[in-house]
């Protein structure tokens, strides 16, 4: 393709634009006058996006706005880049953030394309109080200018174009999942993903939309893997004839057999371990496409709306390594099995004690008619236990409890809330220590007491939302003037035991 001349017009353009051709020769910009401003692009994906055509259009949104204010000196464009991910970890985002906060950056303003390819949730107010904490003007599309939160007009319309990204978003996100849904229950579809361990993806034929197919795209399907499916087919058969699962993964470990990140490292790169672990084996012996019938959404979080449930295909989509009886049985092996006297044994510090020594939880184990925990320490692993490790750590549940309220007693008597006395005492124990968000670590020789990590992420969460509020009460302050060059309280109880 042949391009003007340079130093010339382009006459054809002028043309189509209505003006008069002229043969002027074209000036050359004048970085010195007007706003220098620094231009911000984003784009999600690389795989179904063209990053040229995505950059160039908010490209030429952003020289549209500023034309007669100044010219963009340097432009910033992250490609393949989700919008929930804030700007201090998008690659480009980020740079541009240090470039310009520098004290020799020569930036006045930075200018976005367009509002919804940039920001999300709370992003633009964080980006609005940095702006205005380095002197740095926020252009946008919307506003056909700079952003003034003081002005009340702009923050209206902030609030509107935030709500309504969020309601696009959503509905986009409803068809989606909708769709997605349907196909996995009504044709058995293979969604994309990771084949499970057992699996090889064949052709499945032209894809069901006329213009995807048009385009060469084809439908894919499970298959079984000649090499892996034998053993996924042997570890239910071990499993329905009444072994562990840290048996099963040991007996994999020994026999040299390829676990999923060997096997498939490609597909695999998250995985770090090049042996079987407990984990691996349960969630192999846990996934119903092995009985043939495609599954979709499993671990849903939602509580309305299509991914609210696990899709599971009508009828059989690929060929099965188990039958669904021979599944069903597998996972009630794991339910546990009633006492020989027919009464439910209960066990109130279930999940609450960890071991010391190697930081998993205490399996619940009922011995001379009361409940008690222990920890085997590689008997129930996947590796062989070594000489340097101990034997069984077992503790009782009584001798717990009485240790533990007294403690709690103790703590009554400093002004701290005491459990409801009208429940049994283990009971009461196990409810302050959940309502606490605390767990027992027990070595053997000692206990104390430690905060579970759920109760972390719970104060992670609370400390994020009260960040977000700040910054939002921060992102409506009056600009301030730009300047260039210039042991938590209450250690672990720990006690003796007898």
């Amino acid at each position: 393709m042949t391009a003007p001349p340079a130093g010339t017009a382009d006459l054809l353009a002028q043309w189509m634009n209505g003006r008069k051709p002229t043969t002027t020769t074209a000036t050359r910009p004048d970085h010195g006058s007007g706003l220098r401003f620094a231009f911000y692009g984003r784009t999600s994906t690389t795989r179904h996006q063209d990053r040229v055509s995505s950059q160039g259009w908010q490209r030429d949104m952003a020289d549209e706005l500023i034309a007669g204010h100044g010219q963009v000196v340097d432009s910033y464009f992250d490609a393949g880049t989700s919008r929930r991910v804030p700007w201090s970890q998008r690659p480009q985002a980020a740079q541009l953030m240090i470039e310009t906060s520098s004290p020799e950056s020569v930036i006045d303003a930075i200018v976005v394309g367009e509002y919804e390819r940039a920001f999300t949730g709370t992003q633009f107010a964080t980006l609005y109080t940095w702006c205005n904490r380095h002197g740095i003007q926020l252009w946008l599309p919307e506003t056909e200018g700079p952003v003034d939160l003081g002005n009340s007009d702009h923050r209206a319309l902030m609030s509107l174009l935030a709500t309504q990204l969020q309601r696009e978003v959503l509905r986009a996100r409803h068809r989606v999942l909708a769709a997605m849904h349907n196909q996995a229950t009504r044709q058995g579809r293979y969604l994309g993903g990771r084949p499970p361990y057992g699996y090889r993806l064949v052709d499945a034929g032209p894809h069901p939309n006329p213009a995807d197919a048009r385009w060469g795209r084809r439908l894919q399907r499970l298959a079984p893997d000649p090499q892996t499916a034998p053993h996924v087919s042997w570890m239910f058969r071990q499993r329905l004839a009444g072994h562990s699962v840290a048996s099963i993964a040991r007996h994999l470990n020994e026999r040299g057999v390829p676990c999923p990140s060997i096997a498939d490292p490609d597909r695999n790169r998250h995985r770090t371990r090049d042996a079987w672990t407990l984990r691996t084996v349960a969630v192999i012996l846990a996934n119903p496409r092995y009985t043939g019938r495609q599954t979709w959404n499993r671990r849903a979080t939602d509580t309305r709306g299509p991914a609210a449930t696990p899709a599971l295909s009508a009828k059989a989509a690929h060929p099965a390594l188990v039958t669904e009886q021979d599944f069903i049985a597998a996972q009630q092996i794991r339910a546990a099995r009633p006492a020989s006297d027919g009464r439910a044994r209960r066990f109130a510090l279930a999940g609450l004690i960890h071991c010391g020594v190697c930081d998993r939880r205490l399996d619940s184990h009922w011995n001379h008619g009361r409940p008690t925990y222990r920890c085997r320490h590689g008997h129930t692993s996947t590796q062989r236990a070594s000489e340097r490790r101990p034997k069984t750590l077992y503790i009782r549940e009584n001798h717990l409890v009485e240790e533990i309220s007294i403690w709690l007693e103790d703590e009554g008597r400093d002004g701290h809330a005491t459990p409801k006395l009208d429940r049994p005492r283990h009971r009461r124990v196990a409810a302050a220590l959940r309502d606490s968000g605390k767990i027992i670590i027990y070595d053997g020789a000692g206990w104390r007491l430690k905060a579970s990590r759920s109760a972390a992420v719970r104060v992670q969460r609370l400390q994020a939302r009260d960040l977000h509020h700040h910054v939002l009460v921060e992102a409506v302050a009056p600009p301030r003037p730009r300047a260039r060059g210039t042991a938590s309280p209450g250690s672990p109880v720990n006690h003796t035991t007898q």
